[in-house]
């Protein structure tokens, strides 16, 4: 529900008294995260990496006050739920947009991702969340960049989270994030705080499958590697020689696991 509420019973009245005329009320933020697990748990479970980012950015926002409160025409509104904003390309070569109501299941939101997205690909025709407060989202995924920064207008007041190609080293995967914001909505210290808030959402997401490598000792001495959930010890095939040595590396965790003669009730670890 979206209210019209007086500044000066809020916490941003001299926000709002300073920066509402402003002609460049906007500011920009830019933060190199660490995405190394939200990559891999798209990679592993075939889920799109923008869909789970812009949940992560939901449930960092969620979590920030500020993000209910918006300027808009020299008022200030209250909203009482989120929603994300992400651009589409749509069939005929233009673009649409698309609000994606936020909610912390985060399977009722990529089920909604997908929905809207598709279908605002295929109808070119543009869903929006009068609502909510919408954060609004764009990415650039065909370029690695540095930074992004919006036009100033004051026709467009919502926080903008910006992005292009991550980037893929030995160990880890990062990602340049710009963030847009209203002065009158936060200050620099509560952008900070959402950035790094974001961060910790993005390290918390749960990895579900995890490296395991299954050295086998046989007259060949083969060693062979599978992507696997641990659970699925018992699938791996005990046909052509049997597995001497069952092992699990978990990077995340920085911990081995292992048995013997995949009796896997007799799992020993060794964490560095």
């Amino acid at each position: 529900m979206k209210q019209e509420i007086n500044p000066q019973e809020t916490n941003r009245a001299k926000a709002f008294e300073l920066w509402t005329k402003s002609p460049m009320p906007m500011v920009t933020l830019t933060k190199t995260f660490d995405v190394t697990r939200l990559y891999k748990v798209s990679r592993r479970k075939g889920l799109k990496f923008n869909a789970i980012l812009c949940w992560c950015i939901g449930k960092a926002a969620s979590q920030t006050e500020e993000f209910f409160l918006l300027p808009e025409h020299e008022k200030l509104f209250k909203y009482d739920r989120l929603a994300i904003n992400v651009i589409v390309n749509n069939k005929v070569g233009g673009i649409n947009s698309c609000d994606i109501p936020y909610t912390d299941d985060f399977e009722q939101f990529s089920t909604e991702y997908l929905t809207l997205t598709q279908s605002a690909s295929m109808s070119c025709k543009s869903t929006f969340e009068a609502d909510s407060m919408v954060i609004g989202t764009s990415a650039m995924i065909a370029t690695k960049l540095d930074g992004i920064i919006n036009q100033y207008t004051d026709q467009f007041c919502n926080p903008m989270v910006m992005w292009g190609k991550y980037r893929k080293g030995w160990f880890k995967v990062t990602l340049p994030i710009s963030f847009q914001f209203h002065h009158v909505q936060m200050d620099g210290g509560h952008a900070a705080k959402f950035l790094d808030e974001l961060q910790t959402v993005i390290n918390s997401i749960k990895l579900h499958k995890i490296m395991c490598t299954s050295i086998v000792v046989n007259k060949k001495k083969t060693i062979v590697g599978w992507n696997l959930d641990i659970r699925d010890f018992n699938e791996v095939s005990q046909t052509v020689c049997p597995t001497v040595i069952s092992m699990v590396f978990d990077v995340t965790d920085k911990a081995v696991y292992w048995c013997h003669n995949r009796d896997y009730g007799q799992i020993e670890t060794k964490r560095f």
